[in-house]
Protein backbone atom coordinates (compact mmCIF):
# COMPACT_ATOMS: atom_id res chain seq x y z
CA UNK A 1 0.00 0.00 0.00
CA UNK A 2 1.42 3.34 -1.06
CA UNK A 3 1.52 5.87 1.75
CA UNK A 4 0.77 9.56 1.34
CA UNK A 5 3.79 11.89 1.19
CA UNK A 6 2.48 14.17 3.96
CA UNK A 7 2.59 12.67 7.45
CA UNK A 8 1.52 14.92 10.34
CA UNK A 9 1.89 13.75 13.95
CA UNK A 10 -0.64 14.76 16.58
CA UNK A 11 -1.10 14.11 20.29
CA UNK A 12 -4.90 13.96 20.44
CA UNK A 13 -7.91 12.84 18.38
CA UNK A 14 -9.09 16.47 18.42
CA UNK A 15 -6.30 17.33 15.99
CA UNK A 16 -7.53 14.54 13.69
CA UNK A 17 -11.04 15.97 13.86
CA UNK A 18 -9.64 19.30 12.67
CA UNK A 19 -7.29 18.08 9.95
CA UNK A 20 -8.72 14.90 8.42
CA UNK A 21 -11.58 16.79 6.72
CA UNK A 22 -8.92 18.93 4.99
CA UNK A 23 -7.53 15.89 3.17
CA UNK A 24 -4.89 14.41 5.49
CA UNK A 25 -4.48 10.75 4.43
CA UNK A 26 -1.66 9.56 6.70
CA UNK A 27 -1.47 10.57 10.35
CA UNK A 28 0.27 9.46 13.52
CA UNK A 29 -1.27 9.54 16.97
CA UNK A 30 1.60 10.07 19.40
CA UNK A 31 0.58 10.16 23.04
CA UNK A 32 3.39 10.04 25.56
CA UNK A 33 3.41 9.69 29.35
CA UNK A 34 -0.25 8.72 29.71
CA UNK A 35 -1.50 5.40 31.12
CA UNK A 36 -2.83 2.87 28.64
CA UNK A 37 -6.38 3.15 30.02
CA UNK A 38 -6.40 6.84 29.12
CA UNK A 39 -4.94 6.23 25.68
CA UNK A 40 -7.32 3.39 24.76
CA UNK A 41 -10.40 5.53 23.98
CA UNK A 42 -8.19 8.00 22.10
CA UNK A 43 -6.88 5.26 19.81
CA UNK A 44 -10.42 4.00 19.28
CA UNK A 45 -11.62 7.50 18.37
CA UNK A 46 -8.65 8.16 16.09
CA UNK A 47 -9.16 4.86 14.28
CA UNK A 48 -12.86 5.59 13.77
CA UNK A 49 -12.06 9.06 12.44
CA UNK A 50 -9.45 7.72 10.04
CA UNK A 51 -11.77 5.02 8.75
CA UNK A 52 -14.49 7.60 8.19
CA UNK A 53 -12.13 9.83 6.20
CA UNK A 54 -10.30 7.06 4.34
CA UNK A 55 -7.02 7.87 6.06
CA UNK A 56 -4.26 5.66 7.45
CA UNK A 57 -3.68 5.82 11.21
CA UNK A 58 -0.25 5.09 12.65
CA UNK A 59 -0.21 4.47 16.41
CA UNK A 60 3.00 5.52 18.14
CA UNK A 61 4.32 3.03 20.67
CA UNK A 62 0.99 1.64 21.94
CA UNK A 63 1.14 -1.56 19.89
CA UNK A 64 -1.23 -3.52 22.15
CA UNK A 65 -3.92 -0.89 21.60
CA UNK A 66 -3.20 -0.91 17.86
CA UNK A 67 -3.85 -4.66 17.82
CA UNK A 68 -6.94 -4.27 20.00
CA UNK A 69 -8.50 -1.68 17.69
CA UNK A 70 -7.54 -3.28 14.38
CA UNK A 71 -5.13 -0.54 13.32
CA UNK A 72 -2.93 -1.03 10.26
CA UNK A 73 0.27 0.64 11.46
CA UNK A 74 2.42 1.19 14.51
CA UNK A 75 5.47 3.41 14.83
CA UNK A 76 8.21 2.26 17.18
CA UNK A 77 11.15 4.23 18.47
CA UNK A 78 14.35 2.45 19.38
CA UNK A 79 13.33 2.30 23.06
CA UNK A 80 9.91 0.95 22.07
CA UNK A 81 11.61 -1.91 20.21
CA UNK A 82 12.99 -3.18 23.51
CA UNK A 83 9.46 -3.71 24.84
CA UNK A 84 7.39 -4.44 21.74
CA UNK A 85 6.31 -7.97 20.81
CA UNK A 86 7.07 -7.78 17.10
CA UNK A 87 5.85 -11.32 16.33
CA UNK A 88 2.49 -10.47 17.90
CA UNK A 89 2.33 -7.22 15.93
CA UNK A 90 3.09 -9.08 12.71
CA UNK A 91 0.56 -11.83 13.48
CA UNK A 92 -2.06 -9.10 13.76
CA UNK A 93 -1.16 -7.98 10.23
CA UNK A 94 0.12 -4.61 11.38
CA UNK A 95 2.80 -2.69 9.46
CA UNK A 96 5.72 -1.28 11.44
CA UNK A 97 7.60 2.00 11.00
CA UNK A 98 10.84 2.45 12.96
CA UNK A 99 12.74 5.58 14.03
CA UNK A 100 16.47 5.78 13.33
CA UNK A 101 19.15 8.34 14.19
CA UNK A 102 22.47 6.63 13.40
CA UNK A 103 23.91 3.66 11.53
CA UNK A 104 23.62 1.25 14.46
CA UNK A 105 19.94 2.06 14.82
CA UNK A 106 19.41 1.72 11.08
CA UNK A 107 21.09 -1.70 11.09
CA UNK A 108 18.85 -2.78 13.95
CA UNK A 109 15.74 -1.45 12.21
CA UNK A 110 16.55 -3.14 8.91
CA UNK A 111 17.17 -6.45 10.66
CA UNK A 112 13.54 -6.34 11.81
CA UNK A 113 12.05 -5.88 8.34
CA UNK A 114 10.28 -2.53 8.82
CA UNK A 115 7.63 -1.20 6.45
CA UNK A 116 9.13 2.28 6.60
CA UNK A 117 12.20 3.86 8.16
CA UNK A 118 12.13 7.32 9.73
CA UNK A 119 15.24 9.50 9.97
CA UNK A 120 15.52 12.50 12.23
CA UNK A 121 15.93 15.14 13.24
CA UNK A 122 16.69 16.37 9.73
CA UNK A 123 16.70 19.93 11.06
CA UNK A 124 16.88 21.19 14.65
CA UNK A 125 13.63 20.40 16.43
CA UNK A 126 11.93 21.92 19.44
CA UNK A 127 9.62 18.94 19.93
CA UNK A 128 11.83 17.08 22.37
CA UNK A 129 15.34 17.14 23.76
CA UNK A 130 17.53 14.92 21.63
CA UNK A 131 21.05 13.70 21.98
CA UNK A 132 21.41 13.75 18.19
CA UNK A 133 22.46 16.78 16.22
CA UNK A 134 20.56 17.62 13.08
CA UNK A 135 21.08 14.99 10.40
CA UNK A 136 20.93 17.26 7.36
CA UNK A 137 19.83 16.48 3.83
CA UNK A 138 23.04 14.60 2.94
CA UNK A 139 22.10 12.01 5.57
CA UNK A 140 18.64 11.73 4.02
CA UNK A 141 20.27 10.88 0.69
CA UNK A 142 22.58 8.36 2.35
CA UNK A 143 19.72 6.66 4.20
CA UNK A 144 17.68 6.36 1.00
CA UNK A 145 20.62 4.70 -0.72
CA UNK A 146 20.98 2.26 2.18
CA UNK A 147 17.32 1.30 2.52
CA UNK A 148 16.46 1.08 -1.18
CA UNK A 149 12.78 0.66 -1.96
CA UNK A 150 11.61 1.02 1.64
CA UNK A 151 9.74 4.28 2.23
CA UNK A 152 11.91 6.88 3.98
CA UNK A 153 10.26 9.37 6.34
CA UNK A 154 12.08 12.65 7.02
CA UNK A 155 11.20 14.13 10.40
CA UNK A 156 12.47 16.87 12.67
CA UNK A 157 12.24 20.60 12.09
CA UNK A 158 10.34 20.07 8.86
CA UNK A 159 8.33 22.94 7.40
CA UNK A 160 6.41 23.62 4.22
CA UNK A 161 9.43 25.51 2.86
CA UNK A 162 11.80 22.62 3.61
CA UNK A 163 9.61 19.85 2.18
CA UNK A 164 10.86 20.09 -1.41
CA UNK A 165 14.49 19.82 -0.31
CA UNK A 166 13.73 16.70 1.70
CA UNK A 167 12.01 15.08 -1.26
CA UNK A 168 14.88 16.01 -3.57
CA UNK A 169 17.31 14.48 -1.08
CA UNK A 170 15.49 11.17 -1.24
CA UNK A 171 12.69 11.24 1.34
CA UNK A 172 9.47 9.58 0.24
CA UNK A 173 7.40 11.04 3.07
CA UNK A 174 7.81 14.21 5.13
CA UNK A 175 6.53 14.36 8.69
CA UNK A 176 5.52 17.53 10.50
CA UNK A 177 4.55 18.27 14.08
CA UNK A 178 5.11 21.75 15.51
CA UNK A 179 5.04 23.41 12.08
CA UNK A 180 1.31 22.69 12.26
CA UNK A 181 0.44 22.57 15.95
CA UNK A 182 2.21 25.82 16.84
CA UNK A 183 1.01 27.67 13.75
CA UNK A 184 -1.42 30.52 14.28
CA UNK A 185 -3.68 28.94 11.62
CA UNK A 186 -3.09 25.16 11.68
CA UNK A 187 -5.79 24.43 9.12
CA UNK A 188 -4.26 26.81 6.59
CA UNK A 189 -0.86 25.25 7.27
CA UNK A 190 -2.23 21.77 6.61
CA UNK A 191 -3.64 22.98 3.29
CA UNK A 192 -0.20 24.38 2.41
CA UNK A 193 1.39 21.03 3.27
CA UNK A 194 -1.05 19.12 1.11
CA UNK A 195 -0.32 21.49 -1.76
CA UNK A 196 3.47 20.97 -1.61
CA UNK A 197 3.34 17.20 -1.12
CA UNK A 198 0.86 16.11 -3.78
Amino acid sequence: MKLDRFYPIFDSPEWLERTLPLGVKLVQLRIKDRPEDEVRPMVAQAQALCRHHGAVLVVNDHWRLAIEHGCDWVHLGQEDLDEADLPAIRRAGINVGISTHDHAELDRALSLGPDYVALGPVYPTILKQMKWQQQGLARVTEWKRLIGDLPLVAIGGMSVARAAGAFQAGADIVSAVTDITLNTDPEARVRDWIEVTR
